[in-house]
């Protein structure tokens, strides 16, 4: 037996040649004029016209914008804390008021919600002026070169 000797089992289908005559003539399903209609059309990825559609700014060094701190009103530290203690990032994480964003101790500032009776000692953290007055008139005291 030779290789054109071999007969297929199955009838060779012919492929739909589509606008040529037929059942599918004319405009062969793909409706009159434009990019769809053509041969080998290509179509525009979406992710171009979503990236043309973001507003852009002058230049490539734009602003970045400056993280947040926690914020912590007097209010918890009342309930927390006792008579002399330390308030820092690091005690507040230990007794866990704050926790750390992505590995590392966030900025924290202290706002003067609530009522402070008891006398602390604040360092490193930024302290509006209401707190910084509450804290003051409770005997505390404030070590920190961020106090605002």
């Amino acid at each position: 037996m030779q290789l054109h000797q071999i007969k297929t089992k199955t009838e060779k289908k012919s492929k739909k040649r589509v606008g040529r005559g037929g059942k599918r003539g004319g405009y062969s399903g793909r409706g009159i004029k434009g990019q769809k209609s053509r041969a080998g059309r290509k179509m525009r990825p979406q992710l171009r016209d979503i990236i043309k559609r973001i507003p852009k700014k002058r230049g490539y060094n734009a602003p970045k914008i400056g993280k947040k701190p926690t914020v912590i009103n007097l209010e918890v530290l009342e309930k927390k804390f006792n008579h002399n203690e330390r308030v820092n990032p690091q005690i507040l994480l230990k007794k866990g008021i704050i926790a750390k964003t992505k590995g590392f101790l966030p900025k924290v500032k202290l706002l003067g919600t609530g009522v402070l009776t008891k006398k602390l000692l604040v360092s490193e953290c930024q302290i509006s002026g209401p707190a910084k007055e509450k804290i003051i008139n409770a005997g505390g005291s404030i070590k920190s070169r961020e106090a605002r």
